[in-house]
Formats: C-alpha cells, structure tokens, sequence
C-alpha cells in the first residue's frame, strides 16, 4: 500500500444485513407493550427514556465530582486520605467530631480557607503521635508563638497537619486549625529516626503533600514543629523569590547556591514554577535513592532544570533564621531557631526548652538593656553539633561532576 491510499479517506459505507436479518434483530431487541399497560403514547416513550438517561449521567457526575474532592496525591504511588469521622470513638467525646455539620471528610480546602490570610498564605507545619505527647514538642512550638513578638496572631494562620490519629486528637485539643492526613501502608506514630525507612517515608510524604497546597493555589510557610518562632518572620522574607529556605550554614550571599538549605522552614509562593519545582523535587528521589528531601534538593539545585525554569531561589540569613548547626547571633534579629544538627526527641526537648527560657530571660530585660544586649544562647547542649554536622556536603561531587 503506497502514502497515497494511507492518506486517501476511507469509506464510510457499512454493509447492509439482508432485509429479514434486520426485521429479526429488530423484533428481538425492541420490546413490545401491550396497549393496555403503556405508561406513555408511543411517541413519548423514547423521550422519557432520554430523561432517565440525562439524570442518570447527572447523578453520577455529580458523585464524580463530589468524591474527586477528596485530597489524593496525584504524583506519588501514595494515597492520601483523611481520617472519617472520630465522633464514634469510645471516649466519647464531642471534640473529636471532624466536622459539625455531618461531613465525616474533613476537607483539606476547607482549612486551608478559614486559616488563610487575605493573599491566600497559610503557616504549615506536621506532627505526629511522637511530638504530639502532653509537655513536648508541640506544646513548646505553640508556646513560642504566644511569647514571640507580633507571632501570636500568626497561630490563626497556622494549619497543624497530624499523620496519625493521636496526633489530630491532640491538635483539636489545642488548636484551631488541623488536618488529618494519613499515608496507606505507613505507620507514622512512633518518632521516626534519622535517615530510617519511616524518616524517608515521612519526608517525601511532606514534600508531595505540599507540592498539592500549591496546586490549590495556596502560599506557604512550611515550619517544622521543633523550630522557635520568636519573631514575625515575614517582614525578612524576600518580595521576589519563589522559593526561600533556611540553612544549615549560610554564606553571607541569600542567592549562592553554595549555601546549605535546611527543609525544615521555607516560604514558597504558589505560581507555575514552584509547582513543577515541587514536581522535579519529588521525582529527583528516584535519581538518588536513599536519601531524604534535604539531601536531593542540594543535589537538584545545581541542576539546569532550575536555571531554565526560572524559578527565583533565595537562602534566608542565619542571622534572622538561625538554628543549633548556625545559631543567631543577637537575640534583637532573630525571627525563628530550629532544633537542627539534633539526635533525638530527648536531645532536642532538653535544647528547645533552654532556648525558651533563653528568651524570655531577653524579653525580661529593659528595652535599653535588650538593645545593647550581647546576650548568647546558651544551646546547644545535649544537642551535638557534630552528629548530623556534613564537612564534604553530597552537593559538592554533584557540582563537580555537572562542570566536566
């Protein structure tokens, strides 16, 4: 067969059944009513059937649709899906109703609203049974936003989003804003330690969930719970980037990629660019097993992708977003401390609750006093420096490797 018969239009004819084949189908698939119990005149039957078979695909768009809302990850082999209705627990109590007005979905876009400030940026941060226990890490986080100066109003922002069950009773217990999100298959209860199975589960997870706030259209600041937030930090942030970050060590240079970004705290602007930038990073887990979102975004930011995405990457000063690896130095600038470069949920409540302490001692002293302040933490201490501490950074063979 040449191009032209391949180009030249086929024939639409159907061959036709003889003419008592026809009759014998037609006999066979038409069904016949007697006159006596016809519903409707002849001519009316095939319009009612028309309308049954309108509402029909109606309703079930409709479910479609309804059942769609439901938040699942579109990106990941994982399914997100929120808890049902706890108002049946056998304590019986009334708080643990998801919703009051009889949803048992507690719709992730409907916390979003009611924490949203006016240009659609909501405060993020995750918890789960380990950090949700009574005098730990969640009760020193929220702690810190009503002793911080111009923070307190930042928890009606502030979504807690708990990975288990225990985690989301303690949340409505303390706070406004919570959802319940759990992964099928993982268990994310007990404290995930460094760099297991359960840490990089838990990790990706936070990644690819974040990647569908911005899908939503929705800013963020995403914090870890074990990070201080002492000061409001968005008059620090930078008007123009896309994506921010705090460092483990910062350079002196926010656009120097040789700085060494921490994922625990990040403001990101929900546009096209941090979305497939959000995309990129998760898939980029596969190009380098074995390691967590931290480690794969030093990777990854050396990549050409970034460069031709245009996405405006900026790394906050340590000076105003400090942590236990790089602490702030003046007590008059910091905005938030992370209880980074820290082994183990013990470790870091010993640091985090000295840090508290810390300052509300600077908070104590006279304005004069505070301004000439040269006061220094006194953290870390059980916290080492050296446990997580990396002198030859994964990045760095990367960089080298992209430039031969």
């Amino acid at each position: 067969m040449n191009k032209a018969s391949l180009l030249r239009p086929q024939s639409t004819t159907r061959r036709q059944l003889p003419v008592t084949t026809r009759q014998l189908l037609r006999a066979r698939f038409t069904p016949s009513f007697p006159a006596s119990t016809s519903m409707f005149p002849d001519s009316t039957v095939p319009r009612a059937v028309l309308v049954f078979v309108v509402i029909s695909i109606s309703v079930l768009l409709l479910y479609g649709a309804a059942d769609s809302l439901r938040f699942q990850s579109s990106s990941s082999g994982y399914s997100f899906n929120i808890f049902p209705s706890l108002r049946n627990s056998n304590n019986g109590d009334s708080k643990l109703s998801i919703n009051d007005d009889g949803d048992d979905d507690y719709k992730l876009e409907k916390v979003l609203k009611e924490a949203a400030m006016e240009d659609k940026t909501v405060i993020i941060a995750t918890l789960n049974e380990a950090w949700a226990a009574p005098n730990t890490i969640i009760d020193l986080f929220l702690e810190s936003f009503r002793i911080g100066q111009g923070t307190r109003r930042l928890l009606n922002h502030l979504v807690i989003v708990a990975l288990d069950r225990k985690a989301y009773k303690r949340c409505m217990e303390s706070h406004a804003h919570c959802f319940a999100l759990v992964t099928q298959g993982l268990d994310s209860h007990d404290e995930a330690y460094f760099m297991t199975p359960a840490y990089l589960e838990m990790m990706w997870r936070r990644i690819d969930f974040l990647r569908s706030v911005l899908q939503m259209g929705y800013n963020f600041v995403f914090t870890d719970a074990d990070i201080m937030w002492f000061r409001d930090p968005f008059p620090q942030f930078y008007l123009d980037a896309d994506f921010q970050i705090a460092c483990d060590h910062f350079s002196g240079n926010s656009s120097d990629i040789q700085n060494r970004p921490n994922g625990g705290f990040n403001y990101v602007k929900s546009n096209n660019r941090s979305i497939e930038f959000y995309k990129f990073w998760y898939s980029s887990r596969e190009s380098y097993p074995g390691y967590h979102d931290q480690d794969v975004l030093n990777f990854i930011k050396f990549d050409p992708f970034i460069e031709d995405l245009g996405l405006k990457m900026r790394f906050l000063d340590t000076a105003f977003f400090g942590g236990l690896c790089e602490p702030s130095k003046d007590l008059n600038l910091v905005c938030t401390m992370h209880a980074n470069c820290c082994y183990g949920l013990d470790s870091k409540l010993h640091d985090l609750r000295i840090m508290l302490q810390d300052w509300k001692t600077f908070l104590s002293l006279p304005p004069a006093l505070k301004r000439s302040s040269s006061m220094l933490w006194r953290v870390p201490q059980n916290c080492s420096l050296n446990s997580l501490r990396r002198y030859d950074s994964p990045e760095k063979s990367v960089q080298q490797s992209l430039q031969q």
